[in-house]
């Protein structure tokens, strides 16, 4: 088994559909990838619709537990995976069609332990042909890690890549579990242990942009969550680069940017504050918080991966606690009434 696909499930019969149709059209046999779904206590048709998808090819499998989250989910379906190389797939996204060989055959020929790919962002239910198709021009570099962390500005998420199964066994890397941010958590603590990482400048995985869906939801009390697991990413974040900061030889530019990173973290958390049901009497003891991990002031935000003159004029005012404590008060009861 080449490749084990893990898709997390939780409410998504509108979705699903068109993401396993992208499994089933590849050019790769059915017996060197495997579709690993896990319903995390799906409530919706999800999983009948995924069972009949069993039903039709056999490499194809359905697998249950009680609703714990989609980090909860992603570890079940790591544990039960038997690929070579493993892929974290949202079930609101899709592949297009004939990509799967080209990612194996590279990754079995340069064994790499991560193997990164292209990503589009898309409302659309229809991009099927990948816009890379020669790729005889192209010679992949293998590089450590810490060196494309340095040089590219990466994405939180973890389906614009996959992973050596024997890779992650061996560092005994997981996802956090009943918190959002995970996989900007896990891509983090996986980047910078990776020696051996091949970025292919190849079309594969359409992040499809829709209502409702986690990171959108402006529900009350799952913003006050999202606002809460950011402000824990930027902790564990302060954990990876403080052990960067003591080797010597750790290039200084992957350094700054997972600090840009963290300190995103800060910023977007309190973009999303000004517009909950925050309370105003934590805001200074939350700012603090962060300050004592190194996120906060916000003096190592604005970079490569975040400038302009937006970025740089909120990120001046939000660093003083005192006078964002004041924008709070000003804009709050209108920004959260209309949001």
């Amino acid at each position: 088994m080449k490749l084990s696909i893990i898709i997390p499930v939780y409410n998504v019969e509108k979705h699903i559909s068109r993401c396993l149709d992208s499994l089933v059209n590849q050019d790769i046999g059915k017996d060197e990838y495997e579709v690993i779904i896990v319903s995390d206590g799906s409530k919706d048709n999800s999983v009948s619709i995924a069972e009949r998808y069993c039903k039709l090819h056999a490499n194809f499998f359905v697998y249950h537990q009680e609703n714990q989250g989609v980090g909860a989910a992603r570890n079940k379906g790591l544990s039960l995976a038997n690929g070579d190389y493993i892929y974290f797939l949202d079930p609101d996204d899709y592949i297009a069609d004939h990509v799967l060989k080209t990612l194996i055959d590279t990754a079995l020929e340069l064994k790499p332990e991560v193997l990164t790919f292209n990503s589009q962002g898309t409302t659309s239910l229809t991009l099927n042909r990948s816009r890379f198709n020669d790729l005889n021009s192209i010679i992949p570099k293998v590089i450590s890690g810490l060196e494309y962390i340095a040089n590219h500005s990466f994405k939180n998420e973890i389906w614009w890549y996959i992973i050596s199964k024997q890779f992650i066994d061996k560092i005994n890397l997981k996802f956090i579990e009943g918190r959002w941010m995970e996989d900007a958590i896990f891509t983090a603590q996986l980047f910078v242990k990776v020696k051996r990482m091949v970025n292919l400048s190849f079309d594969v995985h359409r992040h499809v942009k829709i209502k409702g869906s986690a990171m959108t939801n402006k529900e009350p009390s799952h913003y006050l969550k999202i606002i809460n697991d950011n402000s824990n990413a930027a902790v564990v974040y302060n954990t990876i680069i403080k052990k960067l900061e003591q080797n010597e030889n750790c290039d200084k530019r992957s350094i700054a940017r997972l600090k840009s990173r963290q300190q995103s973290f800060v910023f977007f958390m309190m973009i999303r504050i000004l517009k909950s049901t925050f309370k105003k009497q934590d805001i200074i003891p939350l700012l603090d918080k962060m300050k004592s991990v190194n996120a906060y002031k916000l003096n190592a935000f604005v970079g490569e991966d975040y400038n302009g003159f937006t970025y740089s004029f909120l990120s001046k005012l939000f660093s003083n606690k005192h006078l964002y404590y004041l924008i709070f008060m000003v804009t709050n009861p209108i920004l959260k009434r209309n949001n």
